[in-house]
């Protein structure tokens, strides 16, 4: 081939390719801006309508992946590729990957599930698929929560709703679990009317349904008591970390031994 022959082709085809690759660079940027304005357009007039968060961040996911097919399907057609033959590539390539990765669309059918059966919502604690902390997002295949070490943490919508789900935030309170452990000699009625009182001060302790305060066991260190407040799921830890100081507060001021087993040796006579 002759040196002209290959700078005129430079000069014509190569300069023409060029032009339309940055065109479809320039198409794809702007493409996506758009899109993303698009989506954000939607989940505001869905805000604004008092629609659920978690649907309108499922419905905001489904028309970003329809949007950006259609942007590859467009920059393709500029390019000349006849898009219907990559349309019936992508279906087909999407039946083979649908039968490969049965486990996505299974997230994906569980994400469904998830949005119509509303076993949780964005902004609950929950403890699913070996997760606990708070729903930030319902995605098309997996939900995000955030655990209470704020971890951000991405579990699979399949498994989430395969296992069993507590909704922390589902009813109105949920119950602190504490044990009071009393040494022996110590009167564990008087202890019960102590802890009352204290407990009662926490805030944010419920007064509906009252504390329960109740003689718990018997052990070899001595009396135990349980101490239960109910309080809402968004101050459960504050009033968990206030029991225990009321607690050790009560004990220091009645002045309560510590709790420790005692063990008598009895040696029988020869």
């Amino acid at each position: 081939m002759k040196i002209e022959n290959v700078q005129e082709f430079l000069m014509t085809t190569g300069i023409d390719l060029a032009l339309k690759v940055l065109a479809a660079i320039a198409f794809w940027i702007i493409g996506r801006w758009l899109i993303g304005k698009v989506v954000r357009l939607i989940q505001a007039a869905m805000g604004r309508n008092n629609v659920d968060p978690t649907l309108t961040k499922y419905v905001g996911s489904i028309i970003a992946v329809a949007l950006n097919i259609a942007l590859v399907l467009g920059i393709l057609g500029y390019f000349g590729i006849q898009t219907t033959s990559i349309a019936a590539m992508l279906a087909g390539a999407g039946v083979a990957v649908g039968v490969a990765w049965s486990g996505l669309l299974a997230h994906f059918a569980a994400g469904a599930f998830l949005l119509v059966l509303r076993p949780f919502k964005v902004g609950d604690f929950i403890s699913a698929g070996g997760t606990v902390g708070t729903v930030q997002e319902i995605g098309l295949f997996a939900t995000t929560i955030i655990t209470p070490d704020n971890v951000l943490t991405v579990v699979g919508n399949n498994k989430l709703f395969s296992d069993n789900i507590q909704n922390f935030s589902a009813l109105p309170v949920r119950r602190v679990e504490r044990i009071a452990q009393l040494a022996n000699g110590v009167d564990p009625l008087d202890a019960i009317a102590r802890l009352k009182a204290a407990v009662a001060t926490i805030p944010n302790v419920a007064t509906d349904p009252a504390p329960e305060i109740t003689l718990l066991d018997f052990r070899l260190e001595g009396p135990q008591i349980a101490v239960r407040p109910y309080t809402h799921t968004d101050h459960y830890w504050q009033v968990w970390f206030d029991t225990n100081e009321a607690i050790a507060r009560v004990g220091a001021e009645a002045g309560w031994p510590a709790p420790a087993s005692s063990h008598r040796v009895q040696q029988l006579p020869a």
